[in-house]
């Protein structure tokens, strides 16, 4: 896609961080905007900022957890502009980080990570794809996922695997759109760190899916929240986040991996460790 300009954007986590960011970076483009998030009154006031601006913009309030709401907030984008041309999956969570084994993890901390990380992804290409193959015009999938989605061991194990599964299932999209000679293409966003507020992101965990157990609030989990949060805070700004995405829907390219050195290695050292049939290297 070269030209964005009076097309329709839909992002999904659009209050704040990374979504925000791009919603912000398609109005300059000119788009017109479909925004969702978990957070009504954060995504009503970036609504309105956008439209101060002088941008075209709807705000639905949404839990993409439910497939019901992902289903809604497709239908009223497609009500409000008459198609989506291009699509970011971004919606997040973060998850705890301070469980010792894997085998430790609470059945609720996998299914509210999963259940965003992961799931929302699958209901928006569910609920939306289709509608735009459909259309017949040019588009594009964003789908977001993260580093972690290549490096195991670092992040808390729900959210690792809820990344890697956003990685093959954007590939899966990538691979299924040129089979069938669509109009639309995808990409995957697998950034580093980021300063974004994702480590807070407990704040709209379903009471449901509340934590029964003492890990969130453990001396080790406080410990590793707050190094998280120094890392993030000198991560990448959002903007520059969006700016690389931008440029790969014009260029068509599939992986958008904005990392740090470090996080460059480790991914390096991985694919390594698979080529020569190293057991894993311990991070």
């Amino acid at each position: 896609m070269d030209d964005l300009s009076g097309k329709v954007a839909l992002v999904t986590g659009a209050a704040s961080g990374i979504g925000l960011a791009l919603a912000r970076r398609f109005a300059q483009e000119g788009m017109k905007l479909v925004l969702a998030d978990v957070e009504e009154a954060p995504l009503a006031n970036a609504a309105a900022a956008l439209r101060a601006r002088g941008a075209s913009a709807i705000a639905v309030r949404t839990d993409v957890m439910q497939e019901a709401e992902v289903k809604r907030m497709a239908q009223a984008a497609f009500d409000a502009y008459g198609n989506v041309h291009v699509l970011c999956n971004n919606a997040g969570v973060g998850g705890a980080l301070g469980v010792d084994g894997v085998w430790n993890w609470a059945r609720e901390d996998w299914e509210w990570v999963l259940g965003v990380n992961f799931w929302g992804v699958v209901h928006g290409i569910h609920h939306c794809v289709p509608r735009m193959l459909a259309k017949g015009e040019a588009g594009h999938v964003v789908n977001t996922a993260s580093a972690a989605g290549f490096v195991s061991g670092v992040t808390g194990a729900p959210y690792t695997v809820s990344k890697f599964g956003v990685v093959a299932l954007s590939e899966h999209l990538y691979k299924d759109l040129k089979a069938h000679q669509a109009k639309l293409s995808a990409s995957v966003l697998c950034p580093g760190w980021v300063d974004t507020n994702i480590i807070d992101s407990a704040r709209n965990r379903p009471a449901a899916l509340a934590p029964k157990d003492a890990s969130e609030s453990s001396a080790q989990s406080r410990e590793r929240h707050e190094a998280v949060r120094e890392f993030l805070k000198g991560g990448f700004r959002p903007e520059a986040i969006a700016e690389q995405v931008v440029d790969a829907i014009r260029a068509d390219r599939f992986y958008v991996l904005p990392v740090q050195p470090q996080i460059e290695q480790a991914i390096a050292l991985r694919m390594n460790d698979i080529r020569q049939g190293r057991n894993p290297t311990i991070l």
